[in-house]
């Protein structure tokens, strides 16, 4: 494991993130798994979709 992780737990350990943070962050989560639904149900209008440019080489 990278010593810098060590360093960061270690720091996450003696000063947790606050409760508005964690909120946040699971509701970012949350919004995403909403999208990724709505997408794979195949409710996601064609307009909000972005078409694959082809490379050229």
């Amino acid at each position: 494991m990278n010593p810098v992780w060590l360093m960061r737990m270690s720091r996450w350990a003696r000063k947790p993130p606050s409760a508005k943070r964690v909120k946040f962050v699971f509701g970012i989560i949350a919004l995403a798994a909403l999208i990724w639904g709505i997408e794979w149900m195949g409710w996601w209008p064609d307009w909000a979709t972005a078409e694959r440019i082809p490379r050229k080489f």
